[in-house]
């Protein structure tokens, strides 16, 4: 049986690095991905700033760890992923990874699982119509997991404080891309990056493209090893790590699943 959860991190300098250098566990990992739509008061506490300061002290603390608890979306989502791998700690780092990157823990929870979380933790079916929740549900048994691109492009109504609907250009920033690094010019970094297009009434990713990315962080030791080549992810326009290609391969891949599910409903 899984054992109960504790969201105290476990730290582990083996974990993951920022930059392959500094050790960052799966708390201010999860952090550093979340920072961008909380920072757009998107999702989360209105409490960026104390974010911010954690990032640039390179600090992880039940206080930190606390702040993401408060994530009524992606919080629930560590917790099922965690609970299906017998996980006591949601914030472990192959958790945080599962969710935002994608890994073979995504594999271990349950369709039916998937669906009482969107019905009972995400409270979907008061925001969607019962047409939009069948057609959601429906994708559980066709091969959906328990990654934020599904849940980005799949659930076009968003689920933080703005519970609009999504734009093409939302769901470009909201999903977790990547882009190889070209140059680096202070706080600017040259990346070329797929970005999501509508082609033929369908979704897809674009040939690459040059764009800019700004770095919000402001500790000296943040991304200060960059090297062009690397990969980037980043979400809502904020650079967030330096992936393997593993990582890689694992976020293209969960990506195109997502994209694939999104078409047969749109």
């Amino acid at each position: 049986m899984p054992r109960p959860f504790s969201p105290s991190p476990r730290v582990n300098p083996a974990d993951t690095t920022i930059n392959n250098r500094v050790p960052m566990d799966g708390v201010a990992r999860c952090a550093r991905y979340a920072f961008g739509p909380n920072k757009l008061h998107l999702c989360g506490p209105d409490m960026n700033q104390e974010v911010l300061n954690y990032l640039n002290e390179g600090l992880s603390d039940q206080g930190l760890t606390n702040i993401l608890q408060q994530f009524n979306t992606l919080y629930p989502y560590l917790a099922q992923i965690a609970h299906a791998n017998h996980l006591s700690n949601p914030f472990d780092h192959q958790v945080v990874e599962a969710y935002w990157l994608g890994n073979r823990l995504l594999d271990n929870v349950r369709p039916q699982v998937f669906y009482r979380h969107l019905k009972e933790n995400l409270r979907l079916p008061k925001r969607l119509t019962g047409r939009q929740m069948s057609r959601l549900t429906a994708k559980l048994s066709r091969g959906a997991l328990m990654h934020h691109s599904f849940h980005v492009m799949n659930i076009w109504q968003r689920t933080g404080h703005d519970e609009s609907t999504h734009t093409l250009d939302s769901i470009d920033k909201c999903r977790v891309s990547w882009g190889q690094i070209i140059s680096v010019n202070g706080p600017t970094i040259k990346v070329k990056r797929r970005p999501l297009i509508w082609s033929n009434n369908q979704l897809a990713l674009d040939e690459p493209v040059t764009e800019n990315i700004i770095r919000h962080l402001a500790a000296s030791s943040d991304f200060d090893h960059l090297s062009p080549g690397q990969n980037l992810s980043i979400h809502w326009q904020v650079p967030c790590e330096i992936i393997t290609d593993r990582q890689l391969a694992n976020l293209n891949k969960y990506t195109a699943l997502s994209i694939t599910l999104a078409n047969q409903t749109i």
